[in-house]
């Protein structure tokens, strides 16, 4: 049916839904609501990305697929992904880790994402936190750079 069920109950809960469903996947959340309106029935898809502690709330994009379209949109969606798609194995990553001097704690978390392999460095004080992140590609240079300047400290 992809008109209103009874149009007397969608005047008097028009923002009620059907059927809702989410899935997260890395920094993202994407909710999948089945709703209906006088015209019919709609799946609603809303995506939040979370930019992380001290960046702001959660940016999100909507789009809304009538009833009468989702077939289309499925099959499409599907040949795209049998085309063009990508196994994903995921990589083992190394586990983070910390340390604590005076005051302040250093977070070491290994992470990945469709640029590749990262790890962010977060120096975190009960007050703030602010945080790195260096590309896979450039650890050595930076920790060469680092023990460099640690090593004419020492002198």
């Amino acid at each position: 049916q992809l008109g209103p069920s009874n149009p007397d109950i969608v005047q008097d809960e028009p923002r009620r839904a059907l059927k809702s469903e989410f899935l997260v996947r890395e920094n993202r959340k994407y909710y999948m609501d089945l709703k209906e309106n006088q015209r019919g029935r709609f799946l609603r898809i809303r995506q939040t990305v979370n930019r992380g502690p001290g960046l702001g709330s959660a940016q999100g994009q909507t789009i809304a697929l009538p009833a009468q379209g989702l077939i289309e949109f499925r099959d499409a969606l599907a040949k795209l992904i049998d085309d063009y798609g990508v196994d994903e194995e995921p990589a083992e990553l190394p586990e983070g880790t910390s340390l604590t001097v005076d005051n302040k704690r250093f977070f070491f978390d290994v992470g990945s994402n469709k640029y590749g392999v990262f790890m962010r460095v977060s120096e975190v004080k009960p007050t703030y936190r602010n945080s790195i992140t260096v590309p896979c590609k450039v650890w050595s240079k930076f920790g060469n750079t680092f023990c460099k300047y640690a090593e004419e400290m020492r002198k």
